[in-house]
């Protein structure tokens, strides 16, 4: 005998929740982890102390190079590759296709990353390569990547998708609590609990 059609209809759409609550739930599972963790050290930023690692470094261009610094083009304009490569041998650091601050005397390229600084700048008379690296450590290096402060393309598009997947996560979660409601009393009390205490604490607590 088969079920009626409205059981048959709410199995159906009962396995596909199951089904994209726990692929939600595995996408997401490391990044939720995660913004957990930072938002823990972001909100005790000022109790967790760091001690910034400071490098400097210095090279110099080779002379053939020098005469592609003598014309002066927009003022956020990169180095042109072959510099960009020097200064990569020179100094460790890749200034690549990032904007350039051109003055008279020097090129300033600035190069924030997650966790740290560095900048290079070159003497445009003499081709003097100086360069400074900041290393925050991994605590502030973990916390810019929950702001997605200086993290690129990639991450800029992985933050997206991490907040799509939660956001399904969640939508299906309520959908299976409402399902799931009837013979759990307690359901909707709690449920109304968790909107009713962030609520509260903003309206209350904070001025």
């Amino acid at each position: 005998m088969r079920a009626p059609p409205r059981r048959r209809w709410r199995t159906w759409w009962l396995k596909q929740l199951h089904t994209w609550h726990w692929v939600s739930a595995a996408l997401s599972l490391i990044g939720m982890l995660l913004f957990a963790i930072t938002g823990i050290t972001l909100n005790h930023a000022a109790t967790i102390s760091a001690s910034p690692v400071v490098t400097q470094r210095a090279g110099e261009l080779p002379a053939p190079l020098r005469a592609s610094l003598a014309h002066s083009p927009a003022n956020d304009a990169p180095l042109p590759a072959p510099v960009a490569a020097a200064v990569l041998t020179a100094v460790g650091l890749d200034p690549g296709a990032r904007a350039g601050e051109w003055s008279d005397d020097e090129v300033y390229v600035a190069m924030p990353h997650p966790g740290g600084d560095a900048w290079v700048s070159i003497n445009r008379a003499s081709g003097k390569i100086t360069a400074e690296v900041t290393d925050r450590g991994w605590i502030s290096y973990l916390n810019d990547l929950h702001k997605g402060r200086n993290a690129g393309g990639a991450w800029f598009w992985f933050i997206d998708v991490f907040a799509g997947a939660c956001i399904l996560f969640t939508l299906t979660g309520l959908l299976l609590l409402q399902l799931h409601a009837r013979h759990r009393p307690s359901t909707w009390p709690l449920v109304g609990a968790g909107l009713a205490i962030p609520a509260l604490i903003a309206v209350l607590l904070i001025h």
